[in-house]
């Protein structure tokens, strides 16, 4: 049996192997595996696969552009993209991006790797089969015009063709265990699948001519509202609800629709509907284990801090200073790994929506003056011109203060580290009527556009010219920060002239209010 050609790229060879040595036991002959993408790019150009699977992160060219490539050699090459869980999200861009098949999250289940690449393998021949027939009608038209006196012949031979092709696709989706919806523009429903209908827990004849947002809630949004602005791109939904009225059991499910005929002036949609529940349930186990975990490494680690500071001050008696040196050095990298972990405990709070507000009212401008002053001998000690812009020193807002602290204390943080010695680094406070506009910028070096996308995301390091040695947490919990207040958070910069990161909170600011 033909098993496909498969081509497995990751620049660490003991994923390689793992894939060499499980390939060959379930029985798949012809694949080729690659440490280099760009060497695996120039074997494709002369190899056409079945099914491609690439790493996320590799040096030269990570896993979004590695199949991006492939798309343009090879659009219908069923793509699998491995990812750690803090890249979920790079991997749903990718969805979108390149069409990307499947993601699978490290370290995977073999079971489950080995039905997606048989899937997969299958969905490209699939698809190679559709191209090749409807490149035979293309031939059939031709041959029509050419020989008209063999024109009922060759008709009966095309329409079985069509049949047969109909008929697999017909399987494929009478079969497929995720719901299929057709709609308008309007969203509303033209033909569903048996999953769909098992999913609401109707008939095909309760659901057809029905709005699809009768049956799919989100607190976000309305998909009638998302598909009317789609055009030729592909959408992904997710954190929506299916309600099944026959059992009120709530199913959670991840939507993407793609336009099916996009040379038609009228719009139509089709939309696969994939149930989550197992998915979101890993999920909470997994964050519950982590916040378990952080929470349970608190404790010691005060502790050893505590122990340390004793011997630090001389209260157990008398050390050399080779002695304090090295207790220093303890007592820091405890103290950085307590920061890690209060940060994974923050980032675990506003994920898990656990986390409520304490607003009160306060001067930003007295807060910020309070973080300047802590952060001015870091810049100082790089000779930076750190300075505030602030025409109004009255300014009242009501946030969270403790939090809003954080936000600011990792701008600025940031902004001094990545600027050159001699440089410089600006706060500007404003408002415009009760909205708060606060910016930090700097004239440091800079980020490249194609990696702004990014900045935000969790355990984003840095950029791809230059990685920090950080947990890649701060701009991430100050992104959720920012938008549990309702506000917008963004960066703007030019490489090798400078960064301005800014956040905007309405309805904020407490005119005639005095702190």
């Amino acid at each position: 049996m033909n098993t496909g050609k498969i081509v497995v790229v990751d620049d660490e060879k003991i994923v390689t192997s793992a894939f060499k040595t499980l390939l060959k036991v379930e029985g798949f002959s012809d694949a080729h595996f690659f440490n280099d993408p760009e060497e695996a790019v120039e074997f494709l150009k002369n190899n056409t696969p079945d099914l491609v699977i690439s790493d996320f992160l590799m040096p030269k060219m990570n896993g979004l552009e590695f199949l991006s490539e492939v798309k343009k050699m090879y659009p219908e090459v069923s793509k699998i993209l491995l990812t750690g869980y803090a890249d979920k999200e790079n991997a749903i861009r990718a969805i979108n991006e390149i069409g990307l098949y499947r993601y699978i999250e490290k370290p995977w289940n073999n079971d489950d790797l080995i039905i997606n690449i048989r899937n997969g393998i299958e969905r490209s021949y699939l698809l190679s089969e559709l191209r090749k027939k409807i490149a035979e009608l293309e031939e059939a038209k031709g041959e029509l015009e050419k020989y008209s006196h063999n024109l009922e012949q060759i008709v009966d031979e095309r329409t079985a063709d069509l049949k047969q092709s109909n008929a697999k696709l017909e399987g494929i989706v009478n079969y497929c265990a995720d719901g299929i919806v057709i709609v308008n523009e309007d969203g509303i429903i033209e033909q569903v699948n048996p999953a769909c209908e098992n999913l609401i827990g109707l008939v095909n004849s309760k659901i057809v001519m029905s709005s699809i947002d009768d049956f799919l809630f989100s607190k976000k949004t309305f998909i009638s509202k998302e598909l009317h602005k789609l055009e030729e791109s592909e959408l992904f939904l997710r954190d929506f609800q299916v309600k099944n009225p026959l059992s009120s059991s709530v199913v959670p499910v991840d939507i993407s629709f793609a336009r099916i005929n996009p040379d038609d002036e009228f719009k139509r949609f089709v939309g696969v509907i994939r149930d989550v529940t197992e998915q979101k349930k890993s999920d909470k186990l997994r964050d519950d284990f982590i916040a378990t975990l952080t929470h349970d490494l608190r404790t010691p680690l005060l502790a050893a801090i505590q122990t340390l500071t004793f011997f630090l001050n001389g209260a157990l008696g008398e050390i050399d200073e080779k002695q304090k040196l090295l207790l220093s050095t303890m007592q820091k990298s405890n103290e950085d790994l307590l920061g890690l972990v209060n940060a994974l405990l923050e980032v675990y709070k506003y994920d898990a929506e656990k986390l409520t507000l304490a607003k009160t009212n306060f001067n930003i401008y007295n807060l910020t003056e309070q973080v300047y002053n802590e952060l001015k001998p870091l810049a100082e000690g790089k000779n930076i011109d750190f300075s505030i812009d602030c025409s109004d020193k009255t300014i009242v807002i009501n946030a969270d203060r403790s939090e809003i602290r954080r936000v600011i204390c990792n701008l600025c943080g940031n902004a001094i580290n990545y600027t050159q010695e001699g440089g410089r680094v600006v706060i500007t406070i404003k408002n415009e009527g009760k909205d708060l506009i606060f910016s930090v910028s700097d004239n440091g070096c800079g980020i490249p556009q194609e990696d702004i996308p990014n900045m935000f995301q969790r355990f984003s390091q840095g950029t791809s010219k230059k990685r920090s040695t950080g947990t890649g947490l701060g701009l991430y919990l100050s992104r959720q920060i920012i938008e549990s207040h309702g506000g917008k958070i963004w960066l703007e910069s030019v490489l090798n002239k400078g960064s301005e990161f800014s956040f905007l909170l309405t309805d904020t600011v407490k005119e005639g209010v005095l702190v």
